[in-house]
């Protein structure tokens, strides 16, 4: 699980801040981050994609969200019954007994 955190979120790291500071064209003596190899990045992509450029970062966010939410999901599905046991110590220690004798009373006369 470690692995893919890492595998995860160091191009995403990479990515953002590459992006970030080449965007605002803060290239600290560096080519790759200057704003005209940014420029350059995209319309390189954009002609190879066949779409505009400005099109790219939209799509680029767009894909990071999606992977990021898969991979948050993949984590919460392996370390689903610590996040229950957590929630359930959070929670039902908020509730008083009575509140929670009453609410199984209620759910029991419901019952068909």
């Amino acid at each position: 699980m470690k692995w893919l955190l890492i595998f995860w979120g160091g191009p995403v790291v990479l990515l953002t801040g590459w992006y970030g500071l080449s965007y605002h064209d803060m290239s600290f003596g560096v080519f790759m981050l200057t704003r005209e190899a940014h420029d350059l990045v995209f319309r390189v992509y954009g002609h190879v994609l066949g779409i505009p450029p400005e099109s790219i970062p939209p799509l680029v966010a767009r894909a990071m969200v999606v992977d990021s939410l898969i991979v948050f999901a993949l984590v919460a599905l392996r370390k689903r019954r610590q996040i229950v046991a957590w929630y359930r110590s959070r929670f039902a220690a908020a509730q008083s007994p009575e509140s929670l004798s009453a609410a199984s009373e209620a759910n029991l006369s419901s019952a068909p």
